[in-house]
Order: C-alpha cells, then structure tokens, then sequence
C-alpha cells in the first residue's frame, strides 16, 4: 500500500511540475503587452526590430534603439536627432528574434533593403484584434481592463 502511495505521489508531483514549466514557458515568451503600438500585428513575441528605412534597430523589452553613432553601437530610448521626424507607424518593422542582430547589421541591410519605403504593415494601435488590448498604450486597452476585472480576472500581470 506504501508503494503504491509513493508511486502516485511521484506522478502527481510529475505531472504538477510539467503544468508549472508549460505555464512559466508561455508567459517567458509572449511579451505581446509590452510591443510598441507602433510595432505590427501578428507576433506573440518580439526581441527586435529592425527599421530598414532608418537602419535602426529597436529592442523591445528594453524598449531601447539601437543604432550607429560615430562608428559605435548606441543605445537610446530616443531615435537619433536625423530621424526625429520618422514616422514609426507607417516604417515597415521586421521582427528579429535573435541576439545581438545589430551584428550581422550589413546582413540585414542588404536583406531587408527592398522594405524601405514600404508602408503595407497594419500597427498594433490600429488592430481590432482583441489579444492586442493587453498593450497598456493601446486605444481599447482601458475598455478591455474593465471588461476582465468585472470577470474577476486578475491573473494576468499585463493587466496594471
């Protein structure tokens, strides 16, 4: 009997610590709340990315520019002075879910080169899609918080 005991303990103990893990690995890679509105739809999770119109590239969570200042890699919570009149809605963004990508820079020039210009990509700000609302900046965010604590759903810490 004290076996069999064990044996369900060790299961359900098993079983309890594949739950936790699958839930710790789906809140490590959405970030969707903390995207730009600027940033385009279609993309749970986004490291950077990459503006080929500026050749600039923006890392999302810490929400930081990154580009070539004097030859050096700058980071910056502001574009640089030159592009100060950059329209970050309407700049095509390709999304970069590697390290460091502003080290393969001429990589993604070259690649990315035929975007500039482009202004086809639909923006966060302007999505109707209801996943997007967590975004503390987006338009229906304050209508979608008070929607879900009427709910009483408080889990989820996008929600502030």
């Amino acid at each position: 009997m004290k076996k069999t005991i064990f044996i369900i303990t060790l299961l359900m103990g098993g079983i309890m610590s594949q739950t936790v893990n699958a839930q710790v690995h789906v809140d490590l890679n959405l970030n969707i709340g903390i995207q730009p509105i600027w940033g385009p739809v279609g993309y749970d999770h986004v490291e950077y990315y990459y503006l080929p119109d500026i050749e600039v590239f923006y890392y999302v969570p810490d929400r930081q520019y990154v580009y070539i200042q004097s030859g050096r890699w700058v980071f910056s919570s502001n574009l640089p002075y030159r592009y100060r009149n950059f329209d970050l809605y309407s700049g095509y963004k390709v999304v970069i879910n590697e390290p460091r990508p502003y080290y393969n820079y001429s990589i993604y020039k070259e690649k990315y080169r035929e975007y500039r210009g482009n202004q086809s990509q639909e923006v966060i700000r302007n999505s109707h899609d209801t996943r997007y609302y967590v975004n503390k900046r987006h338009p229906e965010h304050k209508n979608w918080k008070k929607s879900h604590n009427k709910k009483g759903n408080h889990g989820n810490p996008n929600n502030n």
